[in-house]
């Protein structure tokens, strides 16, 4: 497979890296804590057409498929952008796969599409009710979440009072009763469409994950040219030089990965190694995390102090490469869940 990216992949990553650039400077994204979103970030996203870009052409969206929305992705992480777009494109491209004829679907699809209406998706099925601690819940008007053997579509306000979140994420617990429910699928599609989505939402949150490690290095690589001491800049010293030098790499290895699970789940293919879409997803979620983990760390380390204040830039990155990879829970059930479909894949649900 080339994994070198496309013109319509490099389009996408231009237009979101330009408009994110101009729009999302470092100080928007620490005003809009400790909530972690801005509405005219999201309005002007919503003006370009981003909210529906990975939902079909006939619906009003862009057409672009896994594989060209990772771009965005990772551009999205980079810039550290106070909005649920990745959770808003997830739960569109879900609720656009099921039947066009649905009635509950047509309308609410319009008001996503052109996003008017805020979206998301809850990666983790509901307990008693409720789906906890969904990504962008603290914002969104739909909730899709797998409810028992339901997949439901739960149009509500959300909560006035959400929790405050050690990675500025606006994530809040949201019940699934209620009058604004709309079951889209049940039984086995419920949970197909289920399990695919949030293989879609591993794939763009570890490709986000790729974007922040790398603004983070930047970040890092920028200062310790900048920073002196004995008279020349830190960079010049060869301890850190090695720490930085390799970053890189494991910055390409989850980019690398992260394709490739977008690939595969799109063709449907197997990768050269016989890993399957949702396996592949999984790796790029572990990998991706951990490269975050790693480089936002050496980011806080050479900035010396100033690394650990609030005032800095380096904690942004820091808080959010923590927070974010543990919106699915606990890492160890990830490794669980891909030990599960490599070595047996009946014991996956």
């Amino acid at each position: 497979m080339d994994l070198s990216l496309t013109g319509e992949q490099e389009d996408v990553r231009d237009l979101l890296s330009h408009l994110l650039e101009r729009e999302v400077p470092l100080d928007v994204v620490r005003a809009a804590e400790p909530l972690g979103f801005d509405a005219g970030v999201w309005d002007r996203l919503a003006q370009a057409g981003i909210p529906g870009m990975g939902a079909p052409e006939e619906l009003g969206g862009g057409g672009a498929e896994l594989d060209i929305l990772v771009p965005a992705a990772e551009a999205v992480g980079r810039a550290l952008t106070p909005a649920p777009i990745i959770e808003h494109l997830v739960a569109v491209r879900l609720l656009a796969r099921q039947p066009v004829d649905h009635p509950a679907l047509a309308g609410l699809l319009s008001g996503l599409v052109d996003g008017s209406t805020i979206a998301c998706f809850a990666p983790r099925p509901a307990h008693a009710g409720i789906a906890g601690l969904v990504p962008g819940g603290a914002v969104a008007g739909v909730v899709v979440a797998l409810d028992g053997d339901e997949l439901v579509a739960v149009s509500a306000p959300p909560p006035v009072d959400p929790p405050v979140t050690f990675a500025s994420a606006p994530l809040a617990d949201r019940a699934l009763d209620g009058f604004g429910r709309e079951v889209v699928a049940s039984g086995p599609a419920a949970h197909e469409a289920f399990a695919r989505a949030t293989d879609e939402w591993r794939v763009l949150t570890a490709a986000s994950l790729v974007g922040l490690a790398a603004g983070a290095l930047d970040l890092a690589v920028a200062y310790v040219k900048e920073r002196t001491q004995f008279g020349v800049p830190i960079g010049s010293f060869q301890s850190v030089q090695h720490g930085l030098a390799d970053l890189p790499g494991q910055i390409d290895g989850a980019r690398l990965l992260v394709h490739e699970a977008a690939w595969s789940i799109t063709s449907g293919l197997l990768a050269a190694t016989g890993a399957t879409g949702p396996e592949l997803a999984s790796m790029a979620l572990l990998f991706a995390a951990g490269a975050a983990k790693d480089t936002t760390a050496a980011c806080v380390q050479y900035h010396g102090g100033m690394g650990y204040a609030e005032e800095g830039d380096a904690q942004l990155y820091y808080r959010r490469a923590r927070g974010w990879p543990l919106v699915l829970g606990d890492p160890d059930t990830e490794l669980h869940h891909l030990a599960d479909q490599l070595l047996d894949p009946r014991k996956v649900v």
